[in-house]
């Protein structure tokens, strides 16, 4: 169905930005939400943060206030703009698409090539 590319990767200094591209290849009108995750090297990949076919959104306590997830359904792309980056932000970043209940994120087993975000001096 609808696939996902990651972008926007890059490094940066500690307190700086960066703003993560999730580009569909078919409209995310009707998919019921999308996620974005992060792996750090030697952990899990955990959930960042999620937004709904609604507008609602998610965040984990770590990036709270750092961090905005937001969706283009005219360029069919969901971006995750981060802020005040730290290097424990140090990532592979990837998103993917899924269902969102009473507040939890449900993804699909569709994960992609993820995109590398470096905050380092």
């Amino acid at each position: 169905q609808v696939q996902l590319v990651e972008s926007g990767g890059g490094l940066v200094q500690p307190g700086g930005s960066l703003r993560l591209s999730c580009a569909a290849s078919g409209s995310i009108s009707g998919i019921n939400a999308v996620g974005w995750y992060r792996q750090a090297p030697g952990k899990q990949r955990v959930l960042v943060a999620h937004i709904t076919s609604g507008g609602s959104t998610n965040y984990a306590d770590s990036v709270k206030g750092r961090f905005t997830i937001s969706k283009d359904n005219v360029k069919n792309t969901v971006y995750l703009q981060m802020n005040g980056l730290k290097p424990e932000d140090t990532a592979v970043y990837y998103c993917n698409s899924g269902t969102s209940f009473v507040g939890h994120f449900y993804p699909r087993n569709n994960w992609g090539q993820g995109t590398q975000v470096t905050v380092s001096s």
